[in-house]
């Protein structure tokens, strides 16, 4: 452990936001990459320090990773929930960012990934991360990967608040289980990683203490909340069709189309074995579902 600064990618991001404040709870130093013309007035209010740069620009990465300990990042561009992301910015974007650890010689760079990344070449955003845990190790970079599953936070926020409107909305069967994550709880884990004893170039999946189904997680909630809650599913055989009939005008539809046809296998699950070891006790999945409805402000029973 040492005193440097840590630089977070993508903390001005629901996760990377997060993962700030858990750095500063540690009583880390900060710095932020933010693009030129985003607002960072947040993250400067808490004492973080600010370097205007971008993924896409080399150049802005050598001065980010200037004098820094470690880093995180938590940037996606298949997201798009800033302007200009793109594919590149999973891509050549990542690419940098190893590249600029490399040429620092940080002690340790925290990745983002995603759970089975590296068995998903046909599901585009989830081979990008295996791209870059591949040039970390390439460049020689300490690194330790997080690949979390779905964010069931962010599964259930699409349209409002799914458990306030007694229906979630999901893609593919219900019956379907796999793994799912809380990002308040991959946020601690990130900003733990930095320090956490683990061995250069470990991936490490992280989830709950097991997989469970859309239908499961509405009845959790059901019995939490003394209510109904429904499952809307779209069949993943139509999204196919669409991702098939528009993917070469919208790749983000043949790219969603592809990740829900590996859902429905059945193998998006974690062994959380590491993670219990590095991090603490795995969350159950009616624990996690309990603090994400008190976190929205519902009273449970």
């Amino acid at each position: 452990m040492t005193d440097g600064p840590v630089l977070v990618v993508g903390g001005t991001g629901a996760l990377g936001g997060q993962v700030v404040d858990a750095l500063l709870a540690r009583g880390k130093q900060v710095r932020a990459l933010v693009r030129p013309g985003s607002d960072a007035g947040r993250l400067t209010a808490a004492g973080v320090t600010i370097a205007r740069g971008d993924m896409l620009d080399p150049e802005s990465l050598l001065t980010a990773f200037d004098g820094v300990d470690a880093a995180i990042t938590t940037a996606a561009g298949y997201t798009r929930h800033s302007k200009g992301d793109t594919a590149d910015t999973d891509v050549i974007g990542n690419r940098n960012l190893a590249d600029a650890a490399a040429d620092a010689g940080i002690r340790r760079f925290v990745l983002t990934s995603i759970l089975t990344c590296d068995e998903t070449p046909n599901v585009p955003h989830f081979w990008h991360k295996k791209l870059a845990e591949d040039r970390l190790e390439e460049r020689g970079v300490p690194f330790v990967a997080l690949r979390p599953g779905a964010f069931l936070d962010q599964v259930t926020q699409i349209g409002g608040d799914a458990f306030a409107k007694h229906r979630i909305n999901w893609f593919g069967s219900d019956r379907t289980t796999l793994t799912f994550v809380n990002t308040s709880d991959l946020a601690q884990y990130l900003a733990a990683a930095v320090d956490v004893d683990s061995a250069a170039g470990e991936r490490i999946d992280i989830g709950w203490d097991r997989p469970v189904s859309m239908r499961e997680i509405a009845d959790i909630a059901g019995r939490l909340l003394k209510e109904r809650i429904k499952v809307r599913s779209v069949p993943a055989g139509l999204l196919r069709t669409v991702g098939l009939l528009i993917g070469r005008f919208a790749p983000l539809a043949k790219d969603m189309a592809a990740m829900v046809d590996w859902f429905e296998t059945g193998r998006y699950v974690a062994d959380t074995s590491r993670q219990e070891v590095l991090f603490g006790p795995v969350p159950t999945a009616e624990d996690a579902v309990a603090r994400l409805l008190t976190g929205l402000g519902h009273t449970i029973h």
